[in-house]
């Protein structure tokens, strides 16, 4: 069962109309239909006093209770405030935000996702805030949070833990400001996947997260061919605890080679990895693997990782990687100019 749990206080504020919908889900619990309670969800109506009082009936009812947002359906919401605390033990089912501006979403909790647990798409001025997320390591494609087409976002504050991605910055994006972030078990947190189309992601800021148990730390991935780019990226002041890959760029991701001719593939540049410190499961704490038609100005900057398997040093791997390399790891002497 997909659920969105409140464990706190609930604030949700669309302060300009935005689309929201939600795909199949079953519900034990007792459940409180938007469209009981008057939504059309047909993309045109305003639903949002629909969305008040379907809130409001389950929030003052006792025990655990769903607030259903059905599939097949698109909810036009305008201004709308949803706030509790409740007398319940309030499930709310919400997967993705699509065309929301100026959006703030709060202390939500969100377990057990099939699939990914919160999807952003088409969205600018959103602000989510201590949001957790908890599905098993072992679960596929269970990502945390996926960005699409979106521009100025932030994420504070959270913790996250996935079978996937806690966090992945998709094509469209650009100002995404990610700080906070408690993320593991998962794949920490991502630039792309990019390639398969003309991708392109740009000034993305991640500072001050921690990835406890993850496969990666910070990652770019990118598919052989394709075109786009992916630039003005920072990583910084990032602590790692059992991490296998802390700072990854992959342009051959899935392992696919093929395709990179003519200059092809997505041109990776201005990525800046800062004050990286804590102990990494793979030989390659950095592993820089770009194209032939290379990565640019990539900056490596006091980043102290060490190996968790003892008498072993953590290393530091390039392909093609143009930057600069200052106190990390024997200064990265792979790292061309």
């Amino acid at each position: 069962m997909q659920s969105l749990i409140i464990t706190c206080v609930l604030v949700i504020a669309f302060i300009l109309p935005c689309f929201c919908y939600e795909s199949n889900f079953i519900t034990k619990n007792a459940a409180y239909n938007v469209i009981d309670y008057g939504a059309k969800g047909d993309g045109k109506t305003d639903d949002s006093q629909a969305f008040v009082k379907a809130f409001q009936s389950a929030c003052r009812a006792q025990g655990t209770v769903s607030l259903v947002i059905p599939s097949n359906y698109v909810f036009f919401i305008s201004a709308l405030t949803l706030k509790g605390p409740c007398s319940s033990s309030l499930q709310i089912q919400v997967i993705a935000f699509n065309s929301c501006n100026k959006l703030s979403v709060s202390d939500l909790s969100i377990v057990n996702s099939p699939k990914t647990h919160l999807k952003i798409s088409n969205c600018q001025g959103a602000h989510f805030s201590y949001i957790s997320i908890s599905a098993p390591g072992s679960s596929p494609n269970t990502d945390g949070i996926d960005i699409s087409d979106s521009k100025n976002i932030i994420i504070t504050n959270s913790k996250i833990a996935s079978g996937d991605d806690c966090i992945s910055v998709g094509s469209g994006s650009s100002y995404i400001n990610i700080s906070g972030i408690a993320c593991g078990p998962g794949h920490g947190i991502s630039v792309g996947s990019l390639g398969k189309n003309h991708d392109t992601v740009s000034d993305v800021y991640v500072k001050n997260c921690k990835f406890t148990g993850t496969t990666n730390g910070a990652r770019i991935k990118t598919f052989p061919g394709g075109s786009g780019y992916a630039k003005r990226i920072t990583f910084e002041q990032i602590t790692l605890s059992q991490t296998r890959n802390p700072i990854i760029i992959n342009n051959f991701y899935n392992g696919q080679t093929a395709r990179l001719l003519n200059g092809a593939g997505v041109k990776v540049s201005e990525v800046t990895f800062r004050g990286f410190k804590g102990t990494c499961t793979h030989k390659y704490a950095i592993n820089l693997n770009c194209g032939p038609t290379g990565c640019f100005n990539i900056v490596l900057d006091h980043n102290n990782i060490v190996s968790s398997q003892r008498r072993k040093k953590a290393l530091c791997s390039c392909n093609n990687a143009h930057g600069k390399a200052t106190n990390s790891i024997s200064n990265c002497s792979c790292l061309k100019p």
